[in-house]
């Protein structure tokens, strides 16, 4: 997976993204001119009033009222508001009028105290915390559309090179859409305050050609191909409290509260972004959840170091 790149609207790759890039610039634009005008006039007193008068005892010139200047200042900022306004919506219902085409992309994300559950309705696929979605062009146009929802406190699905935030909202479904033009992968983040951890919530979308998006989709479809002896660790897993809480296709795992690991080792990160996922740290991460997330809703498992061993040893074969 290439490096991803720091968040940025003002570098979007996403037709969503380039929309509210140029309404950026131009509320941008008028607030210059405001702050240009207004510190001209600040600085333009300072200069002509700021020496002390020769005797100050003279009082200045009293200025009663203007009507000038009273319609003005009122007249000037309505204009600016209604214009905004107008411009706004005019961005906003070019964004939300477009139509999804019966063969487009969808997927389901599902805000969790605090990681991302990630459906792809029509595939049969579940995942966390990583979004794969292949690169739209002119000749292939290939939007995503996005279905955002929440379990249990309100979040917020922002990915700012691809599109606007859109808030994840208990008992209410909200929808986006991306149209990315760059392969590459690309960080969001949980932009509504949801908890102790909400600062690590992340979310990676990664961007692919349309060849490696199919091979991503028939790998993330086939069941997981376990390497070498891993009896012991596989028994264990079912042993223990793990299958209440998350699924591995083709085992007694059935558990929807955590994240599915029929493809946990195909994922860059662990916990959302808390850690990098390599052998090493899923077996910190498997020894203490709260190590690495404080307030984690994993429970630690109480494991002694045969038993991680054996654990880890299995987990990592889930690719």
């Amino acid at each position: 997976m290439t490096p991803a790149p720091t968040p940025n609207i003002f570098a979007p790759v996403s037709t969503p993204a380039f929309q509210i890039r140029e309404l950026s610039f131009f509320v941008l634009g008028i607030t210059a001119v405001i702050f240009v005008i207004v510190a001209g006039f600040a600085i333009y007193t300072l200069i002509r009033f700021g020496r002390r008068p020769a005797n100050p005892d003279l009082e200045p010139a009293q200025v009663y009222g203007s009507k000038q200047i009273e319609l003005a200042w009122t007249v000037v900022p309505l204009l600016i508001v209604v214009v905004l306004f107008l411009v706004t919506a005019r961005y906003t219902w070019g964004i939300e009028r477009r139509a999804q085409p019966p063969d487009a992309l969808e997927i389901t994300v599902v805000g969790n105290q605090w990681w991302w559950e990630i459906r792809y309705p029509k595939l049969g696929i579940v995942t966390a915390n990583e979004i794969h979605v292949p690169v739209s062009d002119a000749a292939n146009p290939a939007p995503t559309f996005i279905t955002v929802q929440s379990v249990d406190v309100a979040h917020s699905f922002w990915v700012p090179q691809l599109a606007g935030k859109m808030d994840a909202i208990p008992n209410k479904t909200n929808r986006v859409w991306i149209e990315p033009r760059q392969v590459g992968t690309y960080v969001g983040q949980c932009a509504e305050y949801c908890g102790l951890q909400h600062a690590v919530m992340l979310l990676v979308v990664v961007v692919h050609s349309q060849d490696q998006f199919r091979a991503w989709v028939a790998a993330q479809q086939s069941p997981p191909v376990e390497q070498g002896t891993v009896t012991a660790g596989r028994e264990l897993f079912s042993s223990l409290a793990c299958i209440n809480c998350h699924t591995v296709r083709g085992t007694p795992s059935n558990g929807v509260f955590g994240p599915d690991l029929t493809h946990l080792m195909s994922r860059s990160t662990l916990g959302a972004g808390a850690a990098r996922n390599t052998p090493e740290n899923l077996r910190a991460w498997v020894k203490d959840p709260g190590a690495f997330k404080t307030g984690a809703l994993m429970p630690a498992m109480k494991l002694d170091d045969t038993q991680l061993d054996q654990l880890v040893a299995y987990l990592v074969t889930l690719r």
